[in-house]
């Protein structure tokens, strides 16, 4: 097992050909096979030649995950013998690394959630006719309401922290919807208060309501799907075989 510096793994990034390592707790791995690792970058985020070891510390799975691939050496002065447990301010500095990182991805769930089932439930009292369920989209649509500007604000800081404000199209056309979607439902919501039979009649006022919630379920989908785009890219997919030196769980 070679023993490197973080100078020399910083060299394996995976680009331009170089191998692709990463380092966890002193021991270093190649992951150059996987695809989850392709060109040195793992979900946007993290990026090979480097410790991972508070990384990994606030990922969603487990550090054994890590093991599947090829180990090849060890890290100097790596401050974490191996073997021995995350002290204190390691598991203080992975929750500070993981509430930087994952705000967004922890807040945005609640706005979509709760503005398709608002929309599902009025859909609901449409076809059964039973008052609880369109009182029920309201309180959704409150509940939307109330969450959606803590999204677009942690949209905003994962914007600016992430992708230092660079003005990429998925992005943009989140934000630009976020503020859609926000009027929308107040517009929607604001109409049922004043109004608490509007679903009732088949008239303008009904239809125009009927758009408002067609309206937030379209953008709200939208928004979604680019956020997707943007955690999960889509690309041509990879393919392995015996010969390919991926871990089984990558083939």
């Amino acid at each position: 097992m070679k023993e490197s510096s973080a100078e020399e793994i910083d060299r394996f990034n995976g680009k331009d050909g170089n191998p692709a390592y990463v380092a966890h707790r002193g021991k270093v791995y190649d992951v150059t096979g996987s695809k989850v690792w392709k060109g040195g970058v793992h979900m946007n985020r993290h990026h090979a030649g480097k410790d991972l070891t508070s990384d990994i510390l606030a990922a969603p799975h487990d550090p054994s995950f890590l093991e599947r691939y090829p180990r090849v050496g060890t890290l100097k002065e790596s401050g974490i013998a191996e073997g021995e447990p995350a002290d204190d301010f390691s598991r203080l500095s992975a929750g500070a690394y993981f509430l930087k990182t994952h705000s967004h991805p922890m807040t945005v769930h609640f706005p979509i959630a709760f503005t398709y089932a608002a929309v599902m439930f009025d859909a609901l009292y449409l076809l059964l006719g039973i008052k609880a369920f369109e009182i029920t989209a309201l309180d959704c649509l409150g509940a939307g309401i109330f969450f959606t500007p803590i999204a677009i604000a942690t949209g905003f800081y994962t914007w600016l922290t992430k992708y230092r404000a660079k003005r990429m199209r998925p992005v943009m056309i989140k934000l630009r919807l976020s503020f859609v979607l926000l009027a929308t439902e107040i517009a929607a919501f604001a109409w049922r208060l004043e109004d608490p039979a509007v679903l009732d009649r088949f008239g303008w006022a009904g239809v125009m309501y009927l758009f408002l919630l067609v309206l937030m379920l379209v953008s709200v989908t939208i928004i979604g799907w680019f956020g997707a785009s943007l955690t999960f890219p889509m690309g041509k997919p990879a393919t392995g075989s015996r010969r390919s030196g991926l871990p089984p769980s990558d083939r």
